[in-house]
């Protein structure tokens, strides 16, 4: 990835953008391998097509429309709940209900 540098301050925000633009592409590539290839290590294992969080069987349709997903929907949705940003007010203002 080459790094540009102009005298045109558009120019630059451009160049800034558009390389935050392919860094954030190789991250989600990245990650995206890394659950393809966990996928693969469960298939190997004899685990594939079942939770990692609850040991269910995931449906056949979560699978055909993620194949290498290692959770259940119920399981998924729990976690994206904890890890969303938004979580800790929410948790936050429940509390001090």
């Amino acid at each position: 990835m080459a790094i540009e540098t102009s005298p045109d301050e558009l120019d630059r925000i451009q160049h800034a953008s558009d390389r935050d633009m392919a860094i954030d592409n190789l991250e989600r590539d990245s990650s995206q391998l890394a659950e393809v290839q966990s996928a693969l290590l469960r298939l190997n294992a004899g685990t594939f097509g079942f939770c990692v969080g609850c040991e269910e069987k995931i449906s056949p349709k979560r699978l055909a429309a993620i194949p290498w997903a290692s959770f259940c929907l119920v399981c998924q949705e729990a976690l994206d709940r904890e890890n969303a940003p938004w979580s800790d007010i929410e948790t936050s203002l429940v509390m001090a209900a």
